[in-house]
Formats: C-alpha cells, sequence, structure tokens
C-alpha cells in the first residue's frame, strides 16, 4: 500500500520558492536603492557647495575690500575658533563657499578663521591654484588645512565608528560623516561651527554654548558654538554611537541634537530658550529663511525689508543643498545678492568680474 505525503508537505517546496522568491525580490530591491543612494551621494559630493559661476582663476587683493584687525585699544576675545569643514575631496570650491569663509572672517577680525579640507594633501604646505584661496590668503586672520579623520576621531567614541571598512560606502555617509566631524570639533576645541553655505552678518561670539532651531520643534547643527570638552557635546557624540543609523536622512544631524537637547532639559517640545546653560536660538538667530522658503533668496527686495527681515539675524543659511542648481542675476536686488555685496565684497567683485566676461560678445 503506498503512503500518500500529507498536502502540508506537498506544498513546502511551494511555500519556499514563493519565499525565496520574495527574498530575492527584496533583496534586489536594497541593492538597487543602495546603489541609487550611493550615485546621488557621489553626485552630490561634485555639486554641494560648488556655488554659482564656479570658474577658476587666480584673485588680486588689490580688489579686495581693506579688511582690518582690531584697533590697539579694543579688546580682542580670544573664545576659540570659527571652524568650516568640506568633507569631501574637493578642492574647487565655489562662490558660496568663499563667501562663508569672508564673511566669517570678516565679523571675527581677532579670530582664526579655520578651514578643514579633506581633499588637501597632508604635509603639503601650498593650496591649489584656484581663485578662492587666493581670495581667501587675503585676510590674515584664515587658515586652510587638510583635514585629518583619523587624527581628529581619535580619543573618541567616534573612532571606532568611523574606522569600520565599509563606512563609506554606506547611504547619506558624507553629510553623516559632515555631521560627526562637527560634534568632534566642538567637544576636543570648542569654538564655532559653521556649514560652509551661511553668510555671517555680525560676530557670533556672544553665542557661547548655543545652537538654532531650524523649524517647528527641531534643532540644526550647521551652527554651533560651545566651550570645549562641554557635556552637552560629550552626550552628542555618546548618542551618535549608541543610537546610529545610516538609513534615515538627519538622523545623525538635526534629529541626534533635538533627541539629546530633549533629553537635556527635559523637555518635550523646543523652543527659544536657555536649558542647563545651552540655549536653543530662536530661527530668525541663524536660520531666518526656512528651507521650505528657499526660494525667497532669489526674490528681489527692498534695503528696507531686508533690514527689517534680518534685524535680528547674526547669520543667514542658504540652504545650498536645495538651490545649488538656481542661477543668481548678479548684479541684481535678489536678498542673496544683496547678501553677498554687503558682506562678503571681495567674492562679489569676482562674481560681478566673471558674471561680466561671460556677457561680452565674442570676437
Amino acid at each position: 500500500m503506498m503512503l500518500r505525503m500529507p498536502n502540508s508537505l506537498l506544498k513546502l517546496p511551494r511555500v519556499l520558492l514563493s519565499h525565496k522568491h520574495r527574498a530575492l525580490f527584496i533583496l534586489t530591491l536594497m541593492l538597487v536603492s543602495f546603489a541609487y543612494l550611493t550615485l546621488y551621494w557621489r553626485i552630490a559630493e561634485d555639486s554641494y557647495g560648488s556655488g554659482l559661476y564656479d570658474l577658476p582663476g587666480e584673485f588680486n587683493c588689490a580688489h579686495s575690500v581693506p579688511f582690518s584687525l582690531p584697533n590697539a585699544g579694543e579688546p580682542s576675545p580670544s573664545r576659540g575658533n570659527v571652524f568650516f569643514v568640506e568633507t569631501s575631496e574637493r578642492t574647487n570650491p565655489g562662490y558660496l563657499f568663499s563667501c562663508s569663509v569672508e564673511s566669517a572672517a570678516r565679523t571675527h577680525p581677532g579670530t582664526s578663521v579655520v578651514v578643514l579640507m579633506k581633499g588637501l594633501a597632508k604635509g603639503n604646505a601650498s593650496l591649489p591654484k584656484h581663485w578662492v584661496f587666493s581670495l581667501l590668503s587675503c585676510f590674515p586672520n584664515v587658515e586652510i588645512r587638510p583635514l585629518d579623520l583619523p587624527e581628529l576621531f581619535s580619543g573618541t567614541p567616534l573612532k571606532k565608528w568611523y574606522l569600520w571598512p565599509l563606512r563609506h560606502w554606506e547611504p547619506y555617509f558624507l553629510p553623516i560623516l559632515s555631521d560627526a566631524c562637527r560634534i568632534v570639533l566642538m567637544w576636543k576645541f570648542g569654538g564655532i561651527y559653521l556649514d560652509t553655505d551661511f553668510i555671517v552678518l555680525r560676530n557670533l561670539q556672544n553665542l557661547t554654548n548655543s545652537l538654532g532651531i531650524q523649524s517647528e520643534d527641531e534643532l540644526n547643527g550647521a551652527f554651533l558654538s560651545f566651550k570645549p570638552k562641554h557635556r552637552f557635546m560629550a552626550l552628542c557624540m555618546k548618542d551618535f554611537v549608541k543610537n546610529y543609523n545610516t538609513w534615515i536622512w538627519g538622523h545623525q544631524g538635526p534629529h541626534l541634537l533635538t533627541r539629546v537637547f530633549k533629553k537635556w532639559c527635559p523637555i518635550r517640545t523646543i523652543q527659544s530658550m536657555s536649558c542647563k546653560g545651552v540655549r536653543a536660538l530662536d530661527p530668525e538667530a541663524v536660520y531666518p529663511i526656512p528651507w521650505q522658503d528657499w526660494k525667497k533668496l532669489f526674490e528681489a527686495i527692498s534695503a528696507s525689508e531686508l533690514h527689517k527681515l534680518l534685524k535680528n539675524t547674526y547669520a543667514v543659511h542658504i540652504w545650498n543643498q536645495m538651490n545649488h542648481r538656481t542661477r543668481l542675476e548678479i548684479p541684481s536686488q535678489a536678498l542673496l545678492a544683496q547678501l553677498y555685496s554687503q558682506f562678503c565684497p571681495a567674492t562679489y567683485a569676482k562674481m560681478k568680474q566673471d558674471s561680466q566676461e561671460r556677457s561680452r560678445p565674442a570676437m
């Protein structure tokens, strides 16, 4: 008598095959998504911070508006450096990068403005031949140095995180690396950190142990100002490693700072406030234009309206990730053009010169 297999066993191979196809589909989808994100951020690496009308060339300091250090009778505060960081390999920065550093140098004449660039060779004293480096060399307080990441992360909880061999293949690696650099810089050295898409309007050194609210109930780390070895930054490093998630945009940046600040206070909703010596600044301080309204930067505005908008503002975040492909007319009454003109006049002069040269008819 022939034994018959139960129906459940007969169905098992089909079920396993079905699950195998489903698993293969999910795996393929994940690999395609990973490849897309990797390609996206490699493209973003080339475009991010490139600015507008990015042209190589030399810059003559004679064309710059004179830059003066404080008078002998004026106090020269020493509250740490102003830091900028370029975590990509790019060494051909554009107008916005130049304006960010120039405006910081002009508003902090007694302070070192340190630009750390991953693309610069360690130990090489000479900078690439590019007009931005020539222009910034006109300012005696600007220092451009290589970014030594292993050295920066040494002695911190982020050392092991950074040394994982496959780290640079993760989605969002570049912005996460930038997030890591800024909190370690603030913890190790203190001072002021700024993204390279800020235009600085006034001295920031009175904003000690502070960060800005970018929108309702969310902080942003594009501006940070802290004393060295501050416990808040130590908690940020701890959270970075403990709650690390490479798949969620902003998880290691704005979301991290928001999480830590809410535990620091503790509170449920963030508003303009000071809590245990750390300040959450009102959006108008450093984020007067919300990222959702970035197009306003390219709209015409009167001088009186501009003054009213920025009367309580220390620096303007330009949201370059959103607008780097948008053309800015030079000269114009656009809000962004007026910021260039007033707060980084040497960069603006270069922009006007390049614009005029492009508009000349071919001979």
